[in-house]
């Protein structure tokens, strides 16, 4: 991976509408049920919203039926970066994008889905955007 990319708060406030920036820069969640890309069974890439980073591919996207797009490997070993979250009373792993460090959502472990890795990558939708496949 390049050099990390670098923005000021207010380059990201005039970039993200305020609903992205809240996610995207403030780690916050779209309420559950509500993203664009919940249900989406296009095929095609999945980039950050922020900086159009490559994160996750459809054949890694399934149904877990939790309200958010799920994922259960990110496209690259490199292409986000986990943090230990302590809010909200308890330790969940945090996902940010590798390349600019805007917060995607969560990963949980040991949930039985029927997945090649025993992980659920739980990713706001409004923290993609979706490239289909030709």
């Amino acid at each position: 991976m390049s050099q990390r990319l670098e923005k000021t708060d207010a380059e990201w406030r005039a970039q993200l509408s305020p609903q992205e920036y809240a996610v995207l820069r403030q780690a916050g969640t779209e309420p559950a049920y509500t993203g664009e890309y919940t249900d989406t069974t296009t095929t095609g890439v999945y980039r950050c919203r922020a900086c159009n980073h490559e994160l996750f591919r459809s054949d890694t996207k399934f149904a877990s039926h939790c309200g958010w797009p799920s994922f259960y490997a990110p496209t690259e070993d490199d292409a986000v970066e986990l943090i230990e979250d302590r809010a909200l009373g308890m330790v969940r792993t945090e996902a940010r994008c590798a390349n600019c460090g805007s917060h995607l959502g969560h990963v949980f472990e040991g949930e039985g889905y029927d997945v090649p890795t025993d992980q659920r990558w739980c990713i706001n939708s409004i923290s993609l955007t979706l490239e289909p496949t030709e």
